[in-house]
């Protein structure tokens, strides 16, 4: 009886041992983010394009809630795709973004990033307010939009100078693709982008 009470108790505590390690707070999830930019762009000329794509690809998966921004982008022609268009989209969409990144933070001359705050956005968001500081002390105000998605928070949007939605960018860049040469269209320019970035300077 006592084993049976104790096996009991362990299956009990394991769910919430293993939550406690992996949740994070949204502010958290950015620290993590930040962390990682620097590590690559400290290392980016011996990694490489595509060495900067590889480091930063598991970090920016976990951060990013690459599905449902692709959705977004979408706009209204995402329920008219068969579940394999959306796959493709989805995984180009991602593969353009890390892909982005890889280019952007390709060296480092003293850059910092800095948190300045966490504060309640609309239905249910947070938004984690931080400056990327240049070298030369210029700071450049990036809030991201994150959502709670099964326990785990992940960023659905980012705002440049707090105003500018670089997922609603992306939606009106991507209607005219979408209408005139449907999903498979826009997953192709996805991955070419991608695969121009990734070849391009180191």
């Amino acid at each position: 009886m006592r084993l049976t009470r104790l096996i009991l108790l362990v299956l009990l505590l394991m769910p919430a041992c293993a939550y406690a390690q992996s949740a994070q707070t949204p502010t958290e999830v950015i620290e993590n983010l930040h962390s990682a930019l620097l590590e690559t762009m400290r290392n980016a000329e011996a990694l490489g394009a595509q060495g900067r794509y590889d480091a930063l690809a598991p970090v920016l998966r976990r951060s990013y809630d690459f599905p449902r921004m692709a959705s977004v982008a979408a706009g209204s022609h995402w329920t008219a795709m068969s579940d394999p268009e959306k796959s493709a989209v989805i995984d180009a969409f991602a593969r353009f973004s890390i892909a982005n990144y890889a280019s952007r933070f390709d060296g480092y001359s003293g850059e910092a990033f800095e948190i300045v705050g966490q504060r309640q956005g609309p239905r249910g968001s947070e938004l984690v307010e931080t400056r990327i500081i240049r070298g030369n002390g210029e700071a450049i105000p990036v809030t991201y939009v994150m959502t709670d998605r099964n326990g785990s928070w992940q960023i659905i949007d980012v705002l440049l100078d707090k105003s500018i939605s670089e997922l609603a960018l992306r939606r009106s860049e991507y209607a005219k693709v979408l209408s005139d040469g449907g999903p498979a269209r826009l997953a192709q320019i996805l991955n070419e982008k991608a695969e121009g970035m990734l070849k391009g300077p180191a």
